[in-house]
């Protein structure tokens, strides 16, 4: 699907295809991270949504390498942020220094100041430390000291996660996990992949060899095509409904969010041009649910008695929750 869009400084217009070049993206990132298609899309969806990604799994799946790859095949701004328990709010925001040359405080910038940030064990830190992120996250800007400083665009947080049955581990608060588009579990490689890996990393590592195939210009670009994808009165309100839905379930306490649907939405469109479409369907809509969704949710004391999960709820009121139809 090729799409106008304007060029960053608005004089121009130029002609992007998403489908195509998120291919590319695609492709560069599974030289990676074998195996592993439907993670590479969700994060490449994510990207194009302007959102954040919450990965999940235990250590030594590939949750970091996947969050490099994606950045190494991008030509934009990368800083890495290893979380640990004695990492202050200002290493992340960054702070001001007082200068005794001009006699005024000069601001340093921090880690977050990327275009892609790789938040590695993000659940290692204190809470001090990961609400440092709330406003980058939603607002795109760090305030301090009453001074508020933009952060570059495209700005995208790629977050580890490690169980939180696992030791030096801290739960992410709710208004943290709302701000994270997606949450996806790496899982483990099937035998095929894993004996792949085993051949091709014995003497090289695949991270070192990336090459970047596209720059932040570019995607730039796609967001802006994605953004303007039509979406049918239909389809928001299906997006309505399902987020309502989990406010009403009795097996949550929790439910999602109004920041919730417009992020399913903004990832449906996503998906929608990375499949060449110039239109969002219900069958987007229902791919990305879970991935969304789940995260956001609190299961009720009966349903964890019941050991159901938030996945489990969001896939019955899929099951539930009809398909408006019209266009």
């Amino acid at each position: 699907m090729t799409e106008a869009t304007r060029a960053a400084d608005g004089t121009a217009d130029a002609s992007v295809d998403v489908a195509a070049e998120g291919a590319r993206i695609a492709a560069s990132v599974s030289r990676v991270v074998q195996g592993k298609d439907g993670v590479v899309r969700l994060a490449l969806v994510v990207l194009l949504a302007e959102g954040h990604l919450l990965i999940e799994d235990v250590p030594g799946v590939g949750k970091t390498t996947l969050a490099k790859a994606l950045a190494g095949s991008v030509d934009a701004s990368v800083r890495r942020i290893q979380f640990t328990p004695d990492l202050l709010p200002s290493d992340v925001t960054g702070v001001a220094v007082y200068d005794q040359e001009t006699r005024a405080f000069e601001f340093k910038p921090g880690a977050i100041f990327a275009n892609i940030v790789v938040a590695d064990e993000i659940n290692r830190a204190s809470p001090k430390t990961q609400s440092a992120l709330l406003e980058c996250m939603e607002e795109r800007q760090v305030t301090v000291d009453g001074v508020s400083y933009e952060l570059a665009r495209p700005f995208m947080v790629m977050a580890t996660q490690n169980p939180l049955e696992m030791e030096g581990t801290y739960p992410l608060p709710e208004a943290q996990r709302d701000r994270f588009t997606a949450r996806v579990s790496m899982g483990y490689p099937d035998p095929a992949a894993e004996l792949a890996m085993l051949d091709d990393r014995a003497t090289t590592d695949p991270l070192g060899t990336l090459r970047p195939v596209a720059d932040a210009a570019l995607v730039r670009s796609l967001v802006a095509a994605v953004g303007r994808l039509h979406v049918s009165e239909a389809v928001r309100r299906y997006v309505v409904a399902l987020v309502e839905a989990t406010r009403r379930s009795s097996e949550l306490r929790l439910g999602a969010s109004p920041r919730a649907g417009l992020q399913l939405l903004r990832a449906a469109r996503a998906a929608a041009a990375l499949d060449g479409r110039d239109h969002v369907l219900p069958d987007d809509v229902q791919a990305l649910a879970v991935p969304v969704l789940a995260h956001r949710l609190l299961l009720s004391s009966e349903a964890s008695v019941g050991r159901r999960t938030a996945e489990q709820v969001v896939a019955s009121l899929l099951a539930s929750v009809p398909v408006f139809r019209g266009r």
